[in-house]
Order: C-alpha cells, then sequence, then structure tokens
C-alpha cells in the first residue's frame, strides 16, 4: 500500500557514477507502476538565478584546483541553488509525488567536505552545512539516500567519454578532473553512507562496471520497499 504522502529519493556518487542514467530508469520503473514522478538534476544550469555561478565554479574561473577553493564559500551556491528550488519539491511532496534527485545535499557535504583533512574542523564543516540546507533553508529531507558506488578510476574512465557539456564549455568540470578530488569524495560518500535512510549499491564488479538495467533493478527494489513499507 502506498502512503497519500510523497517521498523524496535522492540518487548519490561521485562524477561518472551513472546518477542521470539511473534517475531516468527509476522514474520509468516507477510510473509503470503507477505513481506520479517528479525529477530535478542539481545543479540546475540555465534555470534559477544560482545556476551560472555553480557553473563558473566548476568550470574553473575561481580556481582549477577544487582544493583551492574554501569549501564554505564553494558550497554556497549548490545549496543556494536548492534552496530556490525549494517550495517547488515541497509542492511537489505535499500532492504526492514520488520526487527524484539528481544529486542533492549529500552532493555538498561530499565534494566539499572532502576538501577538509582534519577531522574535527570536517565535522564542524558537515554540520553548518546540513544547518543551512536543511535548517536555515528548509529543504525538505531525503525519505531515502541511494549511494551508486563506482570505483574513482571506473567513474574517471566513464567522465572522459562524455560529450562536452553546454555549461562548462569544456570537457571535464574541475571535479571531473582531479582523481585526487574524487578519490577523496568517494571515501566521504562511503562514510555518509553509513548513516540511516542510505542503501548503498555496488556498481562495479571485478573491476567492470555492471549493467545500467542490474543496478536499477536493485534501485527499484529499494525505492519499493519504502513506498510500499515492504520488509
Amino acid at each position: 500500500m502506498v502512503t497519500s504522502s510523497g517521498h523524496l529519493i535522492a540518487l548519490c556518487g561521485i562524477d561518472g557514477s551513472g546518477k542521470t542514467v539511473q534517475c531516468e530508469l527509476l522514474g520509468r520503473h516507477a510510473r509503470e507502476a503507477g505513481l506520479r514522478v517528479e525529477t530535478v538534476s542539481f545543479p540546475r544550469y540555465g534555470e534559477g538565478f544560482f545556476g551560472e555561478l555553480v557553473a563558473r565554479y566548476l568550470r574553473g574561473e575561481f580556481a582549477q584546483d577544487p582544493a583551492v577553493v574554501n569549501p564554505y564559500l564553494a558550497a554556497l551556491p549548490f545549496a543556494c541553488d536548492r534552496w530556490e528550488a525549494a517550495p517547488k519539491i515541497r509542492a511537489w511532496l505535499a500532492e504526492g509525488a514520488l520526487v527524484l534527485c539528481n544529486r542533492y545535499v549529500a552532493a555538498n557535504l561530499a565534494h566539499q567536505g572532502s576538501k577538509i583533512a582534519a577531522p574535527q574542523a570536517r565535522r564542524e564543516f558537515l554540520d553548518w552545512l546540513e544547518k543551512l540546507e536543511y535548517g536555515v533553508f528548509q529543504l525538505p529531507r531525503p525519505d531515502l539516500q541511494i549511494l551508486l558506488d563506482v570505483p574513482p578510476q571506473i567513474a574517471v574512465e566513464l567522465v572522459s567519454r562524455k560529450a562536452q557539456r553546454p555549461y562548462l564549455q569544456q570537457a571535464k568540470d574541475i571535479h571531473e578532473n582531479s582523481l585526487v578530488h574524487l578519490r577523496a569524495t568517494s571515501e566521504l560518500y562511503r562514510h555518509l553512507a553509513c548513516g540511516a535512510g542510505w542503501v548503498t549499491i555496488e556498481c562495479a564488479l571485478s573491476g567492470r562496471l555492471r549493467a545500467p538495467e542490474s543496478i536499477a533493478q536493485e534501485v527499484w527494489t529499494a525505492v519499493s520497499r519504502l513506498i510500499y513499507h515492504k520488509s
């Protein structure tokens, strides 16, 4: 039985982990099951006030090395982009929709928090950012966060196959261009995913990426357990 209130699902993972594909496949499964589905991809390039500022950061206009940009400052435009979209998300949830987010708050936590090596300073940053996004900006908390866990070396290869994206004006953004950054971000994602409300899906076996349809079935199983209250 499905509840009348909506559910917010966040697809998470480093660049090249297949979030866009899995978001599309999850939406297809949900619609076939008769659910109303709404999707949003963050950052929202070309939409709203803050998307272009995010694009400028990712293009390397402020620094080519992401580690050089203070994480508190770098986190703000990403968070503000979600704040601007929050009323629409809350309305969808109130109407009973299944809302699928391709990246959400955890992306900010992982990408920016991974720049901070000292455990106490990192914890303070993560607490600050959660207070900003979920407290000050009042973003809805996800009902489920799904980590698509892909080894960074495989993710880098997959990113290299992407076509040039208009918002970047180049092949890779500064996160994708740094294997050091992706490794640190991957480690922090895995740490975050140890918390409640997370499901981790291993997307590679023996050094090779699994078929998208196989991963999608695991994603749908996790989501259907939530929305249909399966044990």
